[in-house]
């Protein structure tokens, strides 16, 4: 028989004869030449590499065929999304070649990769939040195989039609749930009609009917004459799928099998490297006298609806159900996360509804989303252990360092959490090590209720094993457990009960011989047909929820502020509506809408950008010794357009290629142009030529024309912004950054050409202020930074980058300048110049807020 304990790497394995042991086979690269040599679909020969003090893969090769399905399993950290990293271009090796239809990548560049035929869902989507559905896809896919963006909502509703799914192509990714998202994710890879196709724990957010549904698209892909790389810890769906099986422990290969020559439990025990003789801990009974840890009744909220259950102390009872019929929901509220109606009850004590109160009550919530919820990416494990009881390491209320990492380290070693030191940071942890440690410092909060959703979701075979004895353990020192799962093999195994939701009610409950894999799918399946259809809102409200949760409702709302204080403030004073007046304020307008416009440019690939205001001033300084009565005109304008050009290009190369933080960069870059513009007039001088600025205040009746310029250039920018690839890939940038350079966005280009179309954008509102000031004083141009942050936060960008709208940029600007110019008019103090645009911003700040929460409620509607 084949040594499992071995770490000697193995030959593929052929189906055994009656009562054989598997017999080793010779190479594929011998017998490949034996019959005939046909290039592998992907090929990698002795790949390497290395990460600080970490040998992440170790002259590992891998090949797939043609027309096969080739799975490579292992556990957590055992190399394989390293490895296809390496594969699609996103990772450079230290060591090895790979062939893409026999073709060199000669890059460690995704869209290489792409180019020769090689598609990949990854276990984290490459998808965009900010972006809608029809855009991500255009991006994943190419803008030409869509047909333009223009295209590209009808192509993914035609791309995704197959899925049998309400997909929404103008729906924000960022409101859609994870399924949606990695059924996206997933159509998006098969469209490329790929040479090879990479498939990383695709149905860990798919129920079974998805999950079938993508089996049958594997097949017609592999019928195509495609190779597909299908890596997972769901070693049953392992067997459904794959041809050969390729094991990877450790960095290295453990052996290439045939997948009928052996069995799932030979599979787990070579990626795990021993032997697993009990999965499951034992199933010990709740005594019957046993006290109701937990009590809810009659608990009702989005999703679910009159839920009544008792948990016992020292009993797990699970949650099943075909996905999306309240179980989530259920938890969330369970843990005080959702509201909800109704009563909970933690051993006599009633919980009052909010997650602060459940955590008092001793109420634990470990979350399904690890990397979102559930771990504090950029901290250690020591600090991710002992995060929720601080007070237990602390004096005076200051962490003793010496006592976290004690209590840490007795965590790591309990519960074999594998890391190289208690400070390392969490984020370079394997899936399953980094959910030991969630449960770490579950069990160091001593739970009376421990509520889990999905345990082991992409989690590995061992690290199961070793999460099923920390539940069971838990349970065993007195806590009432409630899992929510979408395996019925793990319920079976853990649970003493199973409740069966449908349509957001409990239809069934198992219990003791009653609960197995089939009795659950049975209930589970059963229920939901019989059952009616849930309630949902009208069309026509998913649609207002939708537009009050999109990029343009803060214009709206802007705008109807403006148009209501311009109207009080008429009615008050008749001289606001003066021709005088109008003109004034337009003409103040235009360059704080250019600024702005500047700012939003930044903001949207996820920058900042400080120079705005001193380089206003700088360009006015330069005007003052050119374009004056005997000077050049032109060569003015082209010294002035230099400068820009000069600060645009130095602050995109600091923050780009220097990688300094945008804030710190432009900073310096303020100061300096302060001090430059200082030494040129310390005292304002030079005036500019009145012919010309005459010519820039022209205007048409009570509208100068500059201001028409300005909305002009504003509202192209908005449709570059959604319509052009530079407008999808700078809201990618801003988005999520890794993921757009994975999907071939030129990240670095685009950043430092948003620093330079911003200062390109200074460059016109410098020569309106020119025309304003009439003299060369740089020292107006500051007010300009902060004016145009607050045109920003108006407009309801998102600072983060992403989310914007040049549209709203053209409301706030107008606002923003209306603030300032009715105080006269309502005979208020010039104090009031600056506390309207503060209160209207705070005010503004919470009304966006609120109506993006309208994205939770409204994106399931």
């Amino acid at each position: 028989m084949t040594n499992f304990g071995s770490n000697r790497p193995e030959t593929q394995v052929r189906p055994p004869r009656q009562g054989a042991s598997p017999a080793p086979l010779q190479s594929h690269h011998a017998a490949s030449q034996a019959a005939g040599h046909v290039a592998s679909a992907l090929s990698m020969r002795g790949i390497g590499k290395s990460f600080p003090g970490v040998r992440a893969l170790d002259e590992v090769s891998f090949d797939v065929r043609p027309g096969e399905v080739h799975a490579l399993v292992g556990e957590n950290g055992a190399g394989k999304s390293t490895l296809m990293a390496v594969a699609s271009g996103a990772l450079a090796a230290d060591d090895g070649t790979v062939l893409i239809g026999g073709v060199p990548l000669t890059q460690a560049q995704p869209e290489q990769a792409r180019g020769l035929g090689l598609g990949i869902v990854r276990q984290h989507p490459a998808l965009l939040p900010d972006l809608t559905v029809a855009e991500n896809m255009a991006l994943g896919v190419g803008y030409q195989r869509v047909g333009g963006l223009r295209r590209a909502a009808a192509w993914a509703r035609e791309t995704l039609t197959p899925w049998e799914t309400e997909i929404d192509p103008r729906a924000r990714v960022a409101d859609l749930s994870m399924e949606k998202r990695f059924i996206i994710e997933i159509a998006k890879a098969l469209a490329l009609n790929p040479k090879v196709l990479i498939l990383d724990e695709p149905t860990e957010h798919l129920d079974a009917e998805e999950v079938q549904r993508l089996f049958t698209k594997v097949r017609e892909t592999v019928a195509a004459g495609a190779g597909v790389v299908y890596i997972s810890h769901r070693i049953p769906e392992v067997k459904q799928i794959a041809d050969r099986i390729t094991v990877l422990r450790d960095g290295q290969t453990r052996g290439t099998f045939d997948c009928e020559a052996v069995t799932e439990e030979q599979i787990v025990e070579r990626v795990v490297g021993r032997t697993l003789e009990t999965v499951f801990p034992a199933k010990e009974p709740v005594p019957a006298s046993a006290a109701g840890r937990l009590v809810v009744t009659g608990l009702s909220g989005h999703g679910f609806d009159d839920v009544s259950l008792t948990v016992r102390s020292g009993e797990i009872v699970g949650l099943a159900g075909v996905q999306g019929n309240g179980q989530a929901e259920l938890v969330r509220a369970l843990a005080g996360l959702v509201p909800a109606s109704g009563e909970i009850v933690v051993d006599g004590q009633r919980v009052r509804g909010s997650n602060a109160a459940a955590a008092n009550a001793g109420v634990v919530y470990v979350p399904a989303d690890r990397h979102g919820e559930g771990v504090f990416l950029p901290l250690g494990v020591s600090e991710n252990i002992v995060a929720r009881t601080l007070a237990k390491v602390s004096r005076f209320g200051l962490v003793s360092d010496v006592r976290a990492r004690s209590t840490a380290q007795e965590q790591i070693r309990g519960l074999a959490i594998r890391t190289p030191t208690p400070d390392t940071p969490i984020s370079s942890l394997s899936g399953g090590n980094q959910q030991k440690a969630v449960m770490a410092r579950t069990l160091l909060a001593a739970p009376k209720v421990l509520v889990v959703e999905e345990p082991t979701q992409g989690v590995d075979a061992g690290a199961r094993v070793d999460l099923y004895k920390i539940l069971r353990a838990a349970a065993d020192d007195g806590a009432a457990v409630v899992v929510l799962s979408s395996d019925n093999v793990e319920l079976e195994g853990l649970c003493h009960r199973v409740l069966i939701m449908s349509r957001g009610n409990v239809v069934e409950e198992l219990t003791g011989a009653e609960i197995t894999e089939a009795a659950i799918a049975h209930a589970a399946l059963t229920s939901t047909s019989v059952r009616g259809q849930e309630k949902t809102r009208p069309a026509k409200r998913r649609r207002l929820h939708a537009w009050l949760a999109g990029d343009q409702a803060p214009a709206a709302v802007l705008a109807l502020i403006v148009v209501l204080l311009g109207l009080g403030t008429g009615l008050h004073n008749g001289d606001y509506f003066g021709q005088l007046n109008l003109n004034n304020l337009l003409l103040m307008l235009a360059p704080l809408l250019l600024v702005g416009a500047a700012q939003q440019v930044v903001v949207l690939g996820a920058g900042f950008d400080l120079s705005v205001g001193p380089l206003t001033g700088f360009l006015v300084v330069i005007a003052s010794y050119w374009i004056v009565d005997g000077g050049n005109l032109v060569l003015g304008l082209v010294l002035m357009a230099l400068g820009a050009l000069a600060v645009g290009v130095l602050n995109g190369v600091m923050v780009t290629w220097f990688r300094i933080n945008p804030v710190v960069a432009t900073l310096a870059v303020y100061m300096a142009l302060q001090g430059i513009y200082l030494s040129l007039r310390d005292t304002p001088g030079g005036t500019i030529f009145p012919p010309v600025a005459a010519g820039i205040q022209a205007r048409f009746g009570a509208v100068p024309l500059v201001t028409v310029i300005a909305v002009l250039l504003v509202l192209l920018l908005e449709l570059a912004l959604r319509r052009t690839r530079w407008g999808v890939e700078l809201r990618a940038l801003g988005s999520e950054p890794d993921a757009a350079e994975r999907l071939g966005v030129r990240v670095r280009l685009i950043r430092f050409t948003s620093y330079v179309i911003c200062s390109a954008l200074v460059l016109p509102a410098g020569i309106v202020l020119m025309a304003q000031i009439g003299v060369g004083d740089g020292r107006p141009g500051l007010a300009y930074t902060l004016n145009s942050v607050t045109v920003v936060v108006l407009a309801g960008a998102s600072i983060f980058g992403g989310r914007g709208s040049f549209i709203g940029i053209i409301a706030a600007a107008l606002l923003a300048e209306q603030l300032v110019n009715v105080s006269p008019f309502l005979n208020l103090s010039p104090a009031w110049g600056y506390w309207l645009p503060g209160l209207i911003t705070i005010g503004a700040a919470v009304l966006y807020a609120q109506l993006r929460r309208t994205r939770r409620t409204g994106a399931h509607a």
